[in-house]
């Protein structure tokens, strides 16, 4: 059964199966709330000491009080490990994986990993609940988590955005790089605006707080953050242009999967080992490695990707006109039809945005549809997307696109990329 609980990464799919075999793998609380939409003033006295989450002035104050700093290093490397859910006994494989090759004299390796202790959780790290603020050292025990521990946290929530930041910022503070890489780690399902989220869609779950992270969020986050080169997301179904572009202005490269992610995600080892032999890796290359990284278990394919983050801004002008051009072509039947062929995903909603758009272009017989077409798949291959594994899934080719089969989710219109594009005007057209 251990296995089993293994077998799938960071997906609300596997969450529902745990569910069905009668794990509590997904619990909720009477805590869902959405603090991304209080300011601290908004935010009971009751509250904040319960969940251990500060209001945005007490942290920035906190980190300019001063955090006794370690060297400038080459690189820090962040890894938000939010195990409080069924992915536990996968967090602490990680840790110890990352133990293997641990800091060195020229990069830092710092992890929060948050657990829970009850029934039906592995907490393999000990019988605590909260999280640990680990910086990771080198050891050759695979059992034990043996890297010091810099801070105890009884009462947290990892599904706010906020303490995604404090963490940050506490991180740069005390170990300061020349470059920052920030992996978020846990389940993922894509894009959502709104927090509770019922459709199980966002990243970061909290099991004990009910609560998550969702895409305008995940961008308050990055905003908040400065000097962040890499972020990754160890999660499935994260790869998307909605979740890309909300975090335009803020990374250099975006590192994540359009489909499931399989197993423990990412091998720790190799992406450590790689800064290892050259600390002084450039983002791209690194992001490179992170993505290599993964291995899938044979019933899966690979569908990691870099994102080159600079040349999302010209995303919405070539959509933009290509779907344009088949709205005014009047091409519904053949948009339904590519629709339908086109590589989805663990979401079923969820369509790899190069697959349906070649399938566009080999079917229509409209000049412009076509042309059109052809230059937003040069943009997508040869300049949006920065790298693809080796081994990839042939129809899938970096970047994923919501495209509901039906009804279409009105959230959507609250994402700048919805703001910034047609495709939302585009999806609402295709399924009237």
């Amino acid at each position: 059964m251990k296995k089993f609980k293994n077998a799938f990464k960071k997906s609300f799919l596997t969450l529902i199966i745990f569910q069905l075999f009668g794990f509590t793998a997904f619990a909720q609380s009477d805590l869902f709330f959405d603090l991304g939409g209080l300011n601290s003033a908004d935010i009971s006295r009751e509250i904040l000491p319960d969940l251990n989450i500060q209001p945005e002035s007490a942290f920035i104050e906190k980190n300019k009080a001063g955090i006794a700093s370690a060297p400038i290093k080459e690189w820090t490397v962040m890894v938000y490990m939010n195990g409080k859910n069924s992915l536990q006994g996968a967090a602490f494989e990680n840790i110890n994986e990352m133990e293997k090759i641990g800091s060195t004299a020229e990069f830092n390796v710092v992890v929060e990993f948050g657990q829970i202790t009850k029934e039906g959780y592995f907490a393999l790290a000990g019988s605590w609940t909260g999280s640990k603020r680990y910086y990771i050292e080198k050891d050759g025990d695979l059992n034990k988590i043996t890297s010091p521990v810099l801070e105890n946290k009884t009462k947290v929530n990892m599904g706010d955005w906020r303490h995604l930041v404090e963490f940050v910022d506490w991180a740069k503070a005390a170990y300061p790089a020349k470059h920052y890489a920030l992996i978020v780690w846990n389940h993922g399902s894509g894009w959502v605006k709104g927090n509770p989220v019922t459709s199980g869609k966002g990243i970061s779950y909290d099991d004990e707080t009910g609560n998550n992270i969702d895409t305008p969020q995940l961008g308050l986050a990055l905003g908040k953050m400065e000097k962040i080169d890499i972020f990754a997301a160890d999660a499935c179904l994260m790869q998307m242009a909605s979740v890309a572009y909300e975090l335009k202005d803020y990374v250099k490269h975006i590192v994540g999967s359009e489909d499931i992610t399989w197993g423990k995600g990412y091998a720790y080892q190799e992406i450590l080992k790689a800064l290892s032999d050259n600390p002084k890796i450039s983002s791209l290359d690194l992001s490179v490695k992170i993505a290599d990284s993964y291995k899938p278990n044979t019933n899966f394919l690979n569908a990691q990707s870099v994102i080159n983050v600079k040349k999302l801004q010209h995303l919405p002008l070539f959509t933009n006109n290509f779907v344009q051009a088949a709205m005014s072509a009047n091409l519904k039947t053949e948009v339904k039809g590519a629709k339908e062929k086109a590589r989805e995903y663990a979401d079923l909603d969820n369509k790899d945005f190069y697959h349906f758009v070649k399938l566009m272009v080999e079917e229509t017989s409209d000049k412009t549809v076509e042309n059109k077409g052809n230059m937003l798949l040069d943009f997508i291959k040869n300049h949006l997307i920065a790298h693809t594994p080796t081994g990839i899934d042939a129809n899938s080719n970096g970047i994923a696109v919501y495209f509901p089969k039906n009804e279409y989710d009105e959230n959507y219109d609250e994402l700048k990329w919805a703001k910034d594009s047609q495709w939302d005007e585009f999806i609402k057209w295709s399924v009237k």
